[in-house]
């Protein structure tokens, strides 16, 4: 999320209600923690998360650091129930379980938690780390996101993954046994994947029988491996039109298989969608700790130090790793609930988003079948979800 600007018509910190307590019309809404933990075991080639390769880390330590940056946040926001935990990276399954238990034992502590909170810890599929999984279940992870994204050992190879087929295979079965909530990724739009191909592993993907996948098309990133051999001609790339036909072939197969899009690359069985994901794509209040967290509340975006090292001076200087903080306008509100809201299949509330809309550039994309206002709301239709990029350029003020 990008940080809001602060501008002279733009209201000052000052505006906004004291630590510790929330402002009005937020105390209702779920409240969500993200926890980001930095370290994985290699750097994937496509990847440009906040991750870093360390040869040793301290985890108790870590741990300390952790906590302390949760007790700030606290202090900061108090004003509803936690209704979910996001545990991401980095790989957190690369966490003791003895960690994430005192994490949300302390989030418990802070905040008190809704009666079915959702805990979500994202995992690499390798053995060491799925015999962590019945411990992290102890501690009160109640849902697993695993990072399988191919079931081909020759692709996995490609894209610089540490686990093979039969392994990330093992590490789903231990994960649906451990977990009530199981979902993993899956990348697909790969250099000479054919319709073909794609809709066999879509197809034995679907019949594991999780409630949940989230399917990506591979992007190359700026600041990646990858980026950096698609500059030199050495990384071939799909064309637009091919990974618009895998994307509808993708969308086809979820539908029939009862998990339907609810956003744009995330799959689910009703009542089995990320609640977490969806607080922030709903625009919601959520709080973001560790290295490189982002996080939105009371009226202020948040940023935390993206490097380890910096992140762990901050807490020594501040007691907190924060680099950034920025009161959010209406204006900024609006237009960040439209870039996140319009990828959502239920569409997202007018009312939120007008300050945000050009009415010339909507009318054009409606009229083009693009986009359609219905009881009050905003949705792309299924020709736009392919699109999003370009319509927002056109209809955000």
């Amino acid at each position: 999320m990008a940080a809001g600007g602060l501008s002279a018509t733009e209201p000052r910190l000052s505006a906004y209600p004291a630590p510790g307590s929330s402002p009005e019309g937020e105390e209702q809404e779920p409240l969500a923690l993200y926890i980001h933990w930095p370290f994985c075991v290699s750097k994937c080639p496509y990847c440009d998360f906040n991750s870093h390769v360390r040869e040793a880390v301290d985890q108790a330590a870590w741990r300390a650091a952790l906590l302390r940056d949760l007790a700030y946040e606290a202090e900061t926001y108090s004003g509803a129930p936690l209704g979910s935990i996001f545990f991401g990276g980095g790989t957190p399954s690369l966490m003791p379980p003895e960690t994430v238990a005192a994490l949300i034992a302390s989030a418990e502590r802070h905040w008190g938690f809704a009666a079915d909170i959702e805990i979500t810890l994202e995992a690499n599929p390798s053995s060491v780390e799925a015999a962590r999984f019945a411990d992290l279940a102890a501690a009160g992870v109640n849902r697993v996101s695993l990072g399988l994204q191919a079931l081909d050992d020759e692709v996995l190879h490609f894209l610089g993954r540490a686990h093979g087929v039969e392994e990330g295979l093992a590490a789903l079965a231990t994960a649906q046994a451990a977990f009530s909530r199981v979902s993993f990724d899956l990348i697909y739009a790969r250099p000479g994947q054919s319709p073909h191909a794609w809709e066999a592993e879509l197809a034995r993907a679907l019949s594991f029988g999780t409630g949940h996948l989230s399917l990506y098309q591979l992007t190359i990133e700026p600041g990646t491996r990858f980026a950096a051999l698609a500059a030199k001609g050495e990384l071939p790339t799909i064309e637009p039109d091919e990974a618009a036909s895998l994307y509808e072939l993708t969308q086809a197969l979820t539908e029939a298989a009862g998990l339907p899009a609810y956003e744009v690359s995330n799959h689910a069985r009703p009542g089995e969608e990320s609640r977490h994901n969806l607080a922030y794509w709903r625009y919601q209040p959520y709080l973001g700790v560790g290295p490189g967290a982002h996080g939105r509340r009371l009226g202020v975006s948040t940023q935390r130090h993206k490097k380890p090292e910096n992140w762990l001076k901050g807490l020594e200087r501040n007691r907190h790793g924060i680099v950034e903080e920025a009161p959010l306008s209406a204006d900024d509100a609006a237009l960040e609930s439209l870039l996140m809201g319009l990828r959502l299949r239920e569409g997202v509330p007018l009312a939120r988003i007008a300050p945000a809309l050009d009415a010339a550039g909507l009318a054009r994309m409606e009229r083009q079948g693009l986009v359609e206002q219905r009881n009050g709301r905003l949705f792309a239709q299924p020709e736009g979800m392919l699109l999003l990029d370009g319509i927002l350029a056109e209809i955000a003020a």
